[in-house]
């Protein structure tokens, strides 16, 4: 399949709408590393608008992404490539760029007194728990640790079965989901793992304990991977995705209506929480079956910045959420509104972006650190840019 320049777009804007919604996570009243001196109910209402299918679109799209470039290399070639663009980064940020959330969040909730210098040199490092918090972490980087074990997963169901097999089983997963099949056996599926999980279920984001994740993510991954040659699939696509989308709006509007009648930490009757879980997951599939769709048909094109913008999504991810911390902490001393939080938290967090990414690109030992590749002799750095399959 030629390159699809709208699913660049779509991933280019999951990681905006990720950036923002964790600006959101300051103020709406659920559990986080930092926040507002009083958290607002209604927050949660937007943000709910996204909850469902922000996460599921990323692996999506990050599928997708990784088959275009399995396709374009040996399979050492693309499993050390991998290895380098994912797994460097994410020791790299660890060490230097993560530790400033959890010793922002242990002051914040638990009144640890040591400086920065103090914790990084002497608490970071344990290997144990401080207050329930495990150091050294990877924080938002889970995405990236479970996108490399996802990636090694399907490469080595790959490498282990015959051709011929490979080819039946796609042809026969194209012919599934080239009609209703779409939409219904996704959902079925998540029925499942809803049934499974059961009501009090969360995600760890600690890999090997994390079955809630992988129900749903895996397979999301599995399905960015294989849409990437797919043809009754697009086809169904693009007939499903406008039903898709008032399937998701109907969907949200359950979600925000029982939000709306029990805020915040107001625990809704079972049988409502039931109707919240299920009307969340149907939201969140159909939300991103129609998310390919717009991208599909509006999107498709490509444009001038879409090269630098493709190239800055990760360095962006692997730094926004240490600023958004970093800032929200800062600004708690200033006792401002939240509309002045806001602003100045999405300001804080875009400039510090671009600045960690354009100069870091243009330093050559840093490019591989932020999950750039390296120029070579006689290349910009700007040429560079390449679609890797990653946040």
């Amino acid at each position: 399949m030629d390159r699809h320049y709208g699913m660049d777009w779509l991933r280019i804007g999951a990681f905006a709408l990720l950036i923002l919604y964790h600006i959101g996570m300051f103020f709406v009243p659920w559990g986080w590393h930092v926040k507002t001196a009083q958290p607002l109910d209604w927050v949660a209402v937007p943000m709910l608008a996204a909850n469902a299918w922000r996460l599921p679109l990323l692996f999506v799209v990050a599928g997708y992404a990784s088959a275009a470039l399995y396709g374009k290399e040996s399979v050492a070639a693309f499993v050390t490539s991998r290895a380098a663009r994912l797994l460097i980064p994410l020791v790299f940020a660890m060490i230097l760029l993560i530790p400033v959330q959890p010793w922002i969040e242990l002051m914040f909730k638990h009144g640890y007194a040591g400086s920065f210098a103090r914790f990084w040199t002497r608490d970071y490092f344990r290997f144990e728990a401080i207050d329930g918090i495990v150091v050294p972490t990877w924080q938002h980087l889970w995405f990236v640790v479970y996108l490399w074990v996802y990636t090694m997963l399907v490469v080595g169901i790959i490498a282990v079965t015959p051709a011929r097999a490979q080819e039946s089983f796609a042809r026969f997963m194209d012919d599934l989901l080239s009609g209703p099949g779409l939409l219904i056996v996704p959902i079925a599926w998540l029925a499942v793992h809803m049934a499974i999980s059961g009501p009090d279920a969360k995600e760890t984001h600690a890999l090997v304990d994390d079955m809630v994740a992988h129900r749903m993510y895996f397979p999301a991954f599995v399905f960015g991977f294989f849409l990437r040659d797919a043809p009754g699939t697009w086809a169904a696509i693009r007939r499903w995705w406008k039903v898709a989308a008032i399937l998701a709006l109907l969907g949200y509007g359950v979600v925000a209506g029982i939000e709306m009648a029990w805020p915040g930490d107001t625990r809704a009757p079972a049988e409502w929480a039931m109707l919240f879980r299920a009307a969340r997951l149907m939201q969140g599939w159909c939300a991103v079956l129609a998310l390919i769709g717009i991208a599909d048909r509006y999107w498709n094109r490509d444009h001038k910045w879409r090269p630098m913008l493709t190239e800055a999504v990760f360095p962006f991810y692997i730094i926004h959420q240490s600023i958004i911390v970093l800032a929200g902490w800062w600004l708690l001393s200033f006792a401002l509104s939240p509309g002045a939080e806001f602003v100045i938290l999405v300001a804080a967090t875009v400039a510090g972006c671009w600045a960690f990414y354009l100069i870091g690109r243009e330093i050559t030992f840093l490019r591989p650190l932020i999950g750039l590749r390296l120029a070579r002799p006689g290349r910009s750095a700007k040429a560079a840019a390449q679609p890797v399959g990653v946040p």
